[in-house]
């Protein structure tokens, strides 16, 4: 996701010149019913404790697998700062969310920290690199990393290149904020898809922009990084109504890119609040009535119907290639050492109780 209050960047530029439509490749069958849960350890680690409906106390992941989850997706940052969504903790998260069954989509954030659109920093050890080194650690590290996973007998079933990258990557070498980059943008993703392809080679490879709204810009992207034969399989978008505009909007782009482009499309991240209220002190990334979209209160109801909408206008999406959604951060309650900007977003209420929006993993098959 993204340093969680954030402003949302929107790129700007003439509508580029229609392009060929492209054969999906890897196509998906199955219709994603996924969470990301990167805080998950974290906020174990912290003293968090999750109960079902009922008041029973239950392991968060096994309860989400119970519900209908079939994918979970995982943050990776390169050498964080205090250990948190490293090597060593996507694969302690992989081998339990394989254990259960589950697929898992590995998000790259190429960073040592949030990769947003409005930071896209790279991480230290790259930082005196040279453009060409640069492209060439990034391989490299790709590999590793997921050499690592495979070894451990947990290889991702889809991979993301970078995340929300509609201002490109890497900055400044991979940059696509107010100038004409395309070329040295395409090569750096094309190094990162070469090396899912040569190591993990049954692995989808997303592609991750956070304009789930925006048409024009959504398009403005794909037409390029096709333009530029980059290898990938799957569009992913961000939604959410308070940043990235409104269901009508979302309707819109994803019609617009099954029609354009005939690749799957997955909502990649959305989540929507039970409350405006908060429990700790940690401000929240929503708390006004104005974030919210018309006709969706801020109530455990409200955020079941709005997820219902999600999953329906994906359903609809032309061609079949509405491919499913990941909630982002279901988890993120507050823990006694733990203060989320997200609690009023989780799927679980203020004293760790599942809420009646985890029911619609059950119901989006």
């Amino acid at each position: 996701m993204h340093t969680i209050i954030r402003h949302l960047f929107l790129w700007s530029g003439i509508l580029p010149l229609l392009i060929g439509i492209a054969t999906p490749t890897h196509a998906q069958t199955d219709f994603i019913c996924g969470v990301d849960v990167s805080y998950l350890q974290q906020i174990e680690d912290a003293g968090g404790i999750f109960y079902d409906a009922n008041g029973q106390e239950v392991d968060a992941l096994a309860y989400f697998e119970a519900q209908g989850v079939n994918y979970v997706r995982l943050r990776l940052w390169h050498t964080p700062t205090d250990g948190h969504y490293n090597l060593d903790y996507a694969m302690s998260m992989a081998q339990r969310i394989k254990a259960l069954g589950m697929k898992f989509l590995l998000d790259f954030h190429y960073s040592d920290t949030w990769a947003d659109p409005a930071n896209q920093t790279k991480p230290a050890a790259w930082a005196e690199l040279s453009y060409v080194q640069l492209r060439t650690a990034l391989f490299h590290y790709t590999i590793e990393v997921l050499e690592a996973l495979n070894q451990q007998g947990t290889p991702p079933d889809m991979v993301q290149i970078g995340n929300e990258i509609a201002g490109g990557f890497l900055w400044e070498e991979g940059s696509l904020r107010g100038n004409d980059n395309w070329l040295r943008f395409n090569s750096l993703l094309g190094a990162g898809a070469r090396a899912v392809r040569q190591t993990v080679p049954d692995a989808q490879i997303m592609l991750h922009i956070e304009t789930g709204g925006n048409r024009v810009t959504s398009q403005w992207f794909f037409d390029h990084v096709i333009e530029g034969e980059v290898d990938f399989d799957i569009i992913g978008l961000s939604y959410y109504p308070w940043w990235s505009g409104s269901l009508d909007d979302l309707q819109t782009n994803l019609t617009a890119l099954a029609n354009r482009y005939n690749k799957p499309i997955i909502v990649v991240e959305t989540a929507y609040p039970w409350t405006l209220d908060w429990s700790d002190n940690t401000h929240n990334a929503v708390g006004e009535r104005r974030q919210l979209e018309t006709g969706y209160l801020a109530t455990p109801q409200g955020q079941y119907d709005f997820l219902q909408q999600v999953v329906a206008q994906i359903q609809d999406t032309p061609n079949g290639l509405g491919s499913g959604f990941f909630y982002w951060e279901p988890d993120a309650i507050s823990a006694p050492n733990f203060g989320s900007v997200w609690e009023n977003l989780a799927q679980f209420d203020f004293d760790g109780r599942a809420l009646p929006s985890m029911a619609i993993y059950g119901t989006c098959a």
